[in-house]
């Protein structure tokens, strides 16, 4: 995401969804919904990031708040969960719920995590659907491996 992207979807847009769902945007998630929008370079934050940035911002949320709200935004759909199989949950927003997620590729050696856009699976998923009578709303798939930095060094290239 680019920082002209972040700049085309405001915290208004948050609100107006939040509010369709029948929540308010409180202080709290105002500032950790802020924290997404002020920081598209940074994606992929756990509830640690967030309460970091929000600490560096003098801000007094506690980390348990900063928790239990990524947990609801994400289970309303304005964040997008990630687990990218190390134990701790990511977040990033989710800017339109109605396309696909983007897909992950995960180095096993320094951790990094590279989205590509490419989605060659909805031949497949429509193919699942009609199969099997599924519903299928939206997939998501990593790739886990070595990037190419970590290649060099493993192989002294």
């Amino acid at each position: 995401m680019s920082a002209a992207d972040s700049k085309l979807f405001t915290i208004d847009d948050l609100k107006a969804r939040l509010s369709s769902k029948g929540y308010k945007l409180t202080p709290q998630r105002r500032e950790i919904l802020q924290v997404f929008l002020d920081n598209p370079e940074r994606q992929h934050l756990n509830a640690e990031d967030v309460h970091g940035i929000l600490h560096e911002a003098q801000s007094n949320i506690g980390l348990a708040t900063v928790y239990r709200t990524l947990e609801l935004l994400g289970s309303l759909g304005l964040l997008l969960p990630i687990e990218f199989g190390d134990g701790s949950t990511r977040y990033e927003l989710n800017r339109d719920p109605s396309k696909h997620r983007h897909h992950h590729l995960i180095c096993l050696k320094c951790k990094k995590v590279i989205e590509f856009d490419e989605d060659k699976l909805d031949g497949l998923e429509a193919d699942i659907a009609l199969r099997s009578g599924f519903w299928i709303v939206n997939h998501d798939v990593k790739f886990f491996g070595y990037c190419k930095d970590c290649q060099k060094i493993e192989h002294n290239v």
